[in-house]
């Protein structure tokens, strides 16, 4: 094949992949709740195999896990729902009591030649703001509740699928080939990666629930859900979990337990985000770090807060099928971390 053959080839997988992400960009409100389920199928699995290596049989198993998951949804949406509606009463306060340290910052600019009033300062400080995001949160579970026998359904026919999906395989390849084990090679690799983030999510939000809750930091669940969901998002997640408890320690317990507060987050990251979390995973993906964070903005810019936290096994998928095309096999490769 000459050079302009494998050229024209790669220009053509190039626009495909552009035309199938206009197309899932403009059905996101279909895909997004999709890559949903299929997310929870792949993480509520092994647990159905589990119950099945017991000689339970598998529409039973699925059942009785999809009664456990709709009980823990309703707990954790009506403690979430409680504890914004306590936030939004309480965020009025965060203004007044942000006028002594802006004080004292106005009066550190001045000292640098900066003259800044303290109602231009505090016109950027607006508790109705957060107060709408909020309400926006709340609204958004009660939505969620009525998707959710929807979201169920889809989750349990997916499970009572996976069975079959072999056999399907068999057929549709009937000879074994490279490509096909490489395709079972990654899809092992996504499914250990969610699973394993699942539970590593898990524990960092209870952890970050308890401890906050022993330093008698306010919303203390709140933040664990936060610190659970966003821990999801690589690099960057439990940053930002971080963050809103910190200011809130600071402002309504003081400096020396917010410092507490920002000692234990640092604890938290560097054992569960640089030690536990390499040394369990390690590198059976092949991204590249560079790769990873792109793919985070990527996503989250074509599905929304799942294409975020989904961000590195949806990387996973279309670097695999890039990599059982000729011409995208070169693609694949600028998304690896190594070039062997």
């Amino acid at each position: 094949m000459s050079s302009t053959d494998k050229l024209v080839r790669v220009l053509a997988i190039i626009t495909m992949l552009l035309v199938i992400f206009a197309s899932l960009k403009a059905a996101s409100a279909l895909v997004v709740p999709l890559i949903l389920s299929l997310f929870f199928a792949i993480v509520l699995n092994p647990l159905i195999r589990l119950a099945e290596r017991i000689r339970v049989p598998r529409v039973l198993a699925i059942l009785l896990l999809m009664c456990c998951f709709v009980v823990i949804m309703l707990l954790l949406v009506a403690a979430l729902s409680s504890t914004l509606n306590e936030f939004a009463r309480t965020l009025p306060q965060y203004r007044s009591m942000l006028t002594q340290p802006l004080l004292d910052t106005r009066a550190l600019l001045l000292t640098m030649g900066i003259n800044i009033s303290l109602d231009e300062m505090m016109h950027y400080i607006d508790p109705s703001i957060a107060v709408r995001l909020v309400s926006g949160a709340v609204g958004y579970f009660s939505n969620a509740m009525t998707a959710m026998f929807l979201l169920i359904m889809t989750v349990a026919f997916m499970l009572l699928e996976v069975p079959s999906l072999k056999q399907k395989g068999r057929i549709l390849f009937p000879v074994p080939s490279r490509a096909m084990a490489a395709i079972r090679h990654g899809l092992r690799s996504v499914t250990h990666y969610l699973v394993l983030k699942t539970v590593i999510s898990l524990i960092t939000g209870l952890t970050v629930w308890l401890m906050l809750w022993v330093m008698d930091i306010k919303f203390a669940f709140l933040w664990g859900t936060l610190a659970f969901a966003l821990n999801y998002i690589p690099n960057i997640g439990s940053i930002i979990a971080a963050i809103p408890p910190i200011i809130q320690a600071l402002l309504f317990n003081g400096l020396y337990p917010g410092l507490g507060v920002i000692a234990f987050y640092l604890a938290v990251n560097l054992l569960f985000g640089n030690i536990l979390e390499p040394r369990l995973m390690g590198r059976s993906l092949n991204l590249s770090t560079l790769v990873v964070f792109i793919s985070l903005l990527f996503w989250g810019w074509l599905l929304g807060p799942v294409g975020m936290i989904l961000s590195v096994p949806l990387t996973v998928v279309v670097k695999l099928l890039l990599e059982q095309f000729e011409g995208g096999q070169k693609l694949a490769i600028l998304l690896s971390d190594n070039v062997r």
